[in-house]
């Protein structure tokens, strides 16, 4: 059993759609982790869920190890080939299946990005909300359980995905979860699969929830004097129940960084970049309740406003956090992780971690 037979045994039954080209292959074997490239034996483009049963059935009886692949947006290592083998590329099942509107749902394939899911559904006053910053596909966010800068309103992919079809390691193709809300019916395998990385299953469909478009939306930014004030000001906004949409944590050092890399001007101080949804009258006071409270915990200022460019510049230049800490240092290399605390203890652990970078 070996990788190169079944390499040979693959290219017989797809041609054309496997490629062993030195180029194909570099571009599969990188990714923004700091991790050296590392080059897949060879790269397949399916294009249907039968087909991944296929080359999974063919590659499980020769041993060869599989690792899917979306964009390559991975900032952890999840698409490197470290131990050589075959990378499904699954960017040639990339349509929009079918669009439920009245029930709030779209069915995907795994290569759809969320742009181009928002894209398709742009007229029909409804939006897929998870956004982790990248354009990445609906299949990859799927595997990694993607959250991003909207999970605090409308939760990570575990929660935005309803259904799915997978092709497990045998090439066996199963479909998990229902159109439903709730269901009784067994194991709870979606959200065994969503989330395992790859390990379990690989996504070949997806039913997804959609959202109706706020009427209003206002963004904010709040700076502070110190990390304690702005995280207990989430807290408590979130104790009051106020329905922050987005809200991300900015200490001094990335904002010097965000303010030369997109031209921000704001207060090298620790801050708070805000999003809220409702009614026009609503995302105002939320923003105003919001105010308040960011005022009792020592802001030195907090400015919102619903113009959508402004937002919008706001938001991609949190998204370009990792390029601009990236800019502050030439020639260094990103190490990238996420940590997961309760929130009682997040001031702590902001300040433990910043008094190791420190050291």
């Amino acid at each position: 059993m070996t990788i190169q037979t079944a390499i040979k045994t693959l290219g017989a039954s797809f041609g054309e759609k496997l490629s062993v080209a030195e180029a194909v292959r570099a571009h599969h074997g990188a990714d923004g982790s700091y991790f050296p490239a590392l080059l897949p034996d060879a790269v397949l483009f399916p294009e249907s869920a039968e087909e991944v049963s296929e080359i999974v059935k063919i590659c499980a009886a020769e041993g060869c190890p599989i690792i899917p692949w979306g964009v390559g947006t991975s900032l952890e290592g999840h698409t490197l080939p470290f131990h050589g083998g075959v990378t499904l590329d699954m960017s040639k099942m990339d349509q929009v299946v079918e669009v439920l509107q009245e029930d709030m749902l779209a069915v995907v394939q795994p290569g759809v990005t969320r742009e181009a899911l928002n894209t398709h559904i742009r007229d029909t006053g409804l939006f897929f909300p998870v956004d982790p910053g990248a354009n990445a596909t609906s299949g990859g966010m799927s595997a990694t359980r993607a959250s991003g800068t909207n999970a605090v309103r409308y939760g990570t992919m575990r929660e935005n995905v309803l259904a799915a079809q997978a092709v497990l390691a045998d090439g066996r193709i199963v479909r998990v979860g229902s159109r439903a809300k709730k269901t009784s019916a067994g194991y709870d395998l979606k959200n065994l699969l969503v989330g395992s990385e790859g390990t379990l299953g690989i996504f070949t469909e997806l039913t997804v929830k959609l959202y109706g478009v706020p009427e209003s939306i206002t963004a904010a930014t709040c700076a502070f004097d110190d990390v304690e004030g702005a995280v207990n000001a989430v807290i408590m906004a979130i104790q009051m129940g106020i329905p922050l949409a987005r809200v991300e944590f900015l200490d001094e050092f990335t904002i010097q960084a965000v303010n030369n890399y997109s031209q921000l001007g704001l207060p090298e101080k620790p801050h708070l970049f805000l999003e809220f949804h409702g009614t026009e009258a609503g995302a105002a006071e939320q923003a105003e309740m919001f105010g308040d409270i960011a005022s009792e915990f020592g802001a030195g200022s907090f400015e919102w406003t619903g113009n959508a460019e402004e937002r919008n510049r706001l938001w991609k230049a949190r998204h370009n956090v990792y390029f601009a800490s990236l800019s502050m240092k030439p020639g260094a290399k990103p190490l990238s992780t996420d940590v997961c605390v309760p929130i009682s203890r997040l001031a702590e652990a902001l300040l433990e971690a910043r008094r190791d970078v420190d050291a």
